[in-house]
């Protein structure tokens, strides 16, 4: 056999080393599925090509320099950069007449992630920090010895000393640790660590030496010191240093090569804070509380430096948690690239989207999934959370303005137990006389409800936190929120309205500590909320005689964390509360499916709750008034409510019974069928009579249909065991209320439209050809005039 380019020097020199000649080789990585299943060999270009080079004693060629261009020795190709010479090759072979045929082949082959050119295998020499052996058999298995021998399984031990979130972290870094090689340390790079690796300048000798410090480097110089004193140990002050090989004597001269950057990376822990120098210094930040990045490479690459340096120094782990995330992608769910017209700049996106909303997106994200980021994405983020809280925050300030004899005079200092709270000034006095302290004293069910769940909270998110898990965290905040907006303040708002100094103090203490709670998460937003309520910024805040207290922190951030306050945690409460809104929520959804709006008042709902008479009387007005009706009853059982229709499951009874499947259908047509209904829904079978047999049906054989008995509409909740049935019917006298909320309706959005202050009082004059809602509006005259601030309310109608 002759090859190609046998001509060329290199070619010549590496087959004539040990007169190699051409040779065939078995080998799996050949496929005989496609091509012609031979491939020609060369160790040189391809890391499989170069391991069966080892296996087989084959000649290894390296042709390119570390600019990709062909060496000398390579003939007509030295010289010219590997990514020009195709066509030339293609010429050279047809010339040679070797060339069989020509085509486009498409085939799987790495390009450079970022501009997709073609990438090219080169052979270097690098250096390595051995590993040690991996033993064939289970990690339990392997004695203490063996791990002597081996640094993998070192570092395996001290990985078992981590806490790892999420908690896959911990096998994949095992798994990494099994399966790596020795770990290259070298760069063919100027710029870097310089490895502290000095080799003898004979070849025959080719001894090496680390140095370990630079007193020791001093030492051991016998030129070049004075070059490189001063300077740091990089390029080329470093390379000027020589030293006497402790081996033959010669020179030996640094390697060209710098370090692996991980190298740096890993060593953190140790060259910043004193390891060398203070080592009593050095233990008080060793080992890390927790260290974080992204995970798809780092288990291979930092957390594994990191690993390798705290295993070979200290034998101990080097932090104590390691929290790692996925990878942030665009909102097509594509890495974020320009040339895809895909990727975000960051200051551009932080000025669009507020960098306080994308850290709630971060922190309200799974962290082993990639996260999708976008404006879409970052505006419902904003929709969910900053806009409702900032819409609680105004809806604080606008009652609060309303109500002077609560905001005036009121200032900001250190309560006895170190919280921060608000309260009234006396006239010369600077006691408190209605200090917000960690212990409210409003005996309002709402209040001492949203105090429950503010220090229900407060616990929750400090354990969340407390465990690196920042999803929990933020979902308990929203949840939180939501009941603040959407429960505390719309039940409360008649009392906002009022100007209630229980309701306002409640929610001027709760926006200040959930400000608190939320600063690390939210730093911009909590401290704006702060500054606006306790230390007077520059937007809108309640109107003060006096200025900022001198005690109050300066910013949220000076503030100690909350703590939560246990005695507030009413557990009954929370329960009452938790089954009034369930019992609400089916209350709204009868409504809808009757098609009868809130604003139209009912006689009343009848409630099936087992085991919660007790909690449902207690908050039997609240929810009465939620729903809008005049009373909640109690119903001992669904069937109270409803009436059952009893049916076969034709799909398995039919083939069971066959030409009898019509007298099973009518058995049941003819049993009771609430006795059917109680054995379905426990589970048991039900008995029948077919054909003068009495026969088993499983309870999945049988179809119970609830009917809500007539003037009813009923929702039930299985998982709850809820029932609740409302009345549909409406009488002549709830009929007139219903108008009458209908005409308060639109007087409040005429008043909006007109650009009317919440406080602003009206003259309203009414016309209508509508009898049933003139005679509303005489009747429920008064409500009228209370609910829009009108101070007359006539009737236009000519005398």
């Amino acid at each position: 056999y002759s090859g190609p380019f046998d001509e060329l020097p290199a070619g010549r020199e590496a087959f004539a080393e040990k007169n190699y000649t051409h040779r065939v080789i078995g080998w799996n990585d050949v496929g005989d599925e496609e091509g012609t299943g031979i491939v020609h060999i060369a160790p040189g270009c391809g890391a499989e090509d170069f391991a069966l080079s080892k296996e087989y004693d084959l000649p290894v060629i390296g042709p390119l320099d570390g600019d990709g261009v062909y060496k000398a020795g390579f003939g007509w190709l030295s010289g010219n950069p590997v990514s020009e010479v195709t066509q030339r090759i293609l010429d050279d072979l047809s010339g040679k007449g070797l060339v069989y045929r020509l085509e486009d082949y498409t085939h799987r082959y790495p390009v450079c992630w970022r501009c997709g050119t073609e990438l090219i295998f080169r052979l270097v020499d690098e250096w390595f920090i051995n590993m040690g052996p991996l033993y064939d058999k289970p990690r339990s298995e392997v004695t203490p010895e063996e791990v002597e021998r081996s640094l993998r399984y070192q570092i395996m031990e001290v990985v078992d000393d981590i806490r790892w979130i999420p908690g896959f972290g911990y096998e994949r870094e095992l798994d990494w640790l099994r399966n790596m090689h020795d770990w290259m340390i070298s760069k063919k790079r100027y710029y870097g660590l310089a490895l502290p690796i000095w080799v003898c300048d004979d070849e025959e000798c080719g001894h090496f030496h680390v140095v370990g410090s630079e007193h020791e480097l001093k030492e051991l110089a016998t030129e070049g010191w004075e070059q490189f004193e001063g300077h740091s140990p990089h390029r080329p002050y470093v390379d000027a240093v020589r030293i006497a090989c402790p081996e033959c004597g010669g020179t030996a001269s640094r390697i060209a090569d710098v370090g692996n950057p991980w190298l740096d990376a890993g060593i953190v822990p140790f060259s910043t804070t004193g390891y060398r120098s203070d080592r009593e210094y050095w233990a008080k930040w060793y080992p890390a509380d927790l260290i974080t990045e992204s995970f798809p490479g780092q288990f291979r690459n930092w957390f594994y430096s990191v690993l390798a340096m705290g295993t070979v120094l200290t034998r101990q782990a080097p932090f104590r948690n390691n929290f790692s995330y996925a990878t942030l992608l665009g909102e097509d769910g594509r890495p974020m690239h320009k040339s895809w017209g895909n990727a975000l700049e960051f200051n551009e996106a932080a000025d669009r989207i507020g960098v306080d909303v994308m850290r709630w997106m971060f922190l309200n994200h799974k962290p082993e999934q990639n996260l999708l980021f976008g404006y879409h994405r970052a505006d419902e983020t904003r929709r969910r959370f900053h806009i409702p809280l900032w819409n609680v925050y105004s809806f604080f300030v606008t009652y609060a303005n309303l109500a002077p004899e609560w905001g005036v005079g009121r200032g900001v200092w250190r309560v006895g137990t170190g919280d921060w709270g608000v309260g009234s000034m006396a006239d010369g006095d600077n006691s408190p006389a209605r200090a917000l302290s960690p212990s409210p004293n409003s005996d309002a069910l709402m209040d001492r409800w949203i105090d429950a769940r503010l220090h229900e909270l407060i616990a929750l998110v400090a354990d969340r936190l407390e465990n690196y898990d920042s999803e929990a965290a933020t979902l308990a905040c929203e949840a939180f929120l939501d009941d603040l907006s959407n429960w505390y303040v719309r039940r409360s708002r008649r009392r906002f309205w009022d100007g209630d100094a229980a309701a306002l103090d409640t929610l001027y203490r709760v926006l200040v500590t959930f400000a608190r709670l939320l600063a690390p998460m939210q730093p911009f937003l909590a401290e704006a909320i702060y500054q606006n309520l306790v230390r007077e910024g520059g937007l809108p805040v309640l109107p003060r005689t006096d200025s900022p207290d001198a005690d109050a922190p300066e910013s949220v951030h000076h503030t100690a964390w909350p703590q939560t306050d246990q005695s507030l945690v009413d557990a009954r409460l929370l329960a009452d509360m938790d089954l009034a809104r369930a019992v609400v929520s089916l209350g709204h959804a009868d409504r809808v499916a009757a098609n009868i709006k809130v604003r139209q008042p009912l006689a009343g709902i009848k409630v099936v709750a087992a085991g919660k008479a007790d909690s449902l009387a207690r908050l039997a007005d609240l929810i009465a008034d939620e729903l809008n009706v005049k009373e909640v009853g109690l119903a001992e059982g669904e069937a109270e409510l409803v009436t059952y229709r009893i049916l076969p499951v034709n799909k398995t009874l039919g083939p069971r019974f066959g030409k009898a499947f019509p007298a099973v259908r009518q058995a049941l047509s003819a049993a009771d069928p609430y006795e059917v209904a109680a054995a379905v829904a426990a589970g048991q079978p039900v008995s029948v009579v077919v054909n003068g047999e009495e026969v088993a049906l499983a309870a999945e054989d049988v179809l119970v249909q609830a009917e809500p008995l007539p003037g009813f509409q009923v929702t039930n909740d299985p998982q709850r065991g809820i029932v609740v049935a409302l009345d549909t019917s409406v009488t002549p006298a709830l009929r007139q209320e219903g108008l009458a909320r209908e005409v308060v309706r639109k007087l409040q959005q005429m008043r909006k439209d007109a650009g009317l202050e919440l406080s602003d009082r009206i003259n309203t004059t009414w016309l209508t050809g509508d009898e049933e809602l003139a005679a509303a509006i005489g009747s429920q005259a008064a409500y009228i005039q209370q609910e829009t601030l009108s101070l007359s309310l006539e009737n236009g109608a000519p005398h």
